[in-house]
């Protein structure tokens, strides 16, 4: 007797019984199989977006070396030429991956130790700049490219090396060049 007393007061402690238990559990269950449906979708997604962005990124990684490397040809072959010899060259730096890469210029004029374009003077950094800007011209030849002072800082021997390089690119390429200058030299050769 105390054992059915103890079954009862255990099945009134139970509370009410849900006639509905069995439809509401159909109607989750289907709810839950469509969630979990569409986050095989998502998951499904997500994994081809990846794949995308990965092909993209070696594309991009291989579109990028060779790009780096025909510019990189042509600024120290524009280089040597405006200098009368010596060499530069473009470095990726900080990372394996050059689409997270930096870019360092390293030149050495003649006589002088390779080395960053800042310990250069600035006729020296500004002719290193005008050969990587040709190099790029070479590289992907646009219809006009504006030069404004770009001979500023340059002294009369090297404003004629820069009026030679500018003849050669005009033989070289289609490009128009309009150059604003102050220096007498530039705009008796223009």
């Amino acid at each position: 007797d105390t054992r059915l007393a103890q079954l009862r007061r255990e099945r009134d402690q139970l509370g009410a019984v849900n006639m509905e238990a069995d439809e509401q559990l159909t109607e989750i269950s289907g709810r839950m199989g469509l969630q979990v449906e569409e986050r095989d979708d998502l998951v499904a997604a997500i994994a081809k977006l990846r794949e995308g962005i990965d092909a993209l990124n070696q594309d991009g990684r291989q579109r990028l070396l060779e790009a780096f490397e025909q510019v990189n040809s042509h600024f120290g072959s524009l280089f040597t030429a405006l200098f009368g010899g010596g060499h530069a060259e473009l470095r990726l730096t900080e990372s394996e991956d050059p689409l997270d890469a930096g870019l360092e210029i390293y030149a050495s004029p003649p006589g002088k130790r390779l080395g960053q374009l800042s310990l250069m003077s600035g006729g020296e950094q500004a002719l290193t700049a005008t050969a990587l800007i040709f190099a790029v011209f070479l590289s992907r030849p646009a219809p006009i490219c504006v030069l404004d002072e770009v001979d500023a800082p340059l002294d009369d021997h090297n404003v004629e090396r820069f009026c030679n390089l500018l003849d050669a690119m005009l033989e070289r390429t289609e490009t128009r060049f309009l150059i604003i200058t102050h220096h007498e030299l530039t705009m008796a050769r223009m």
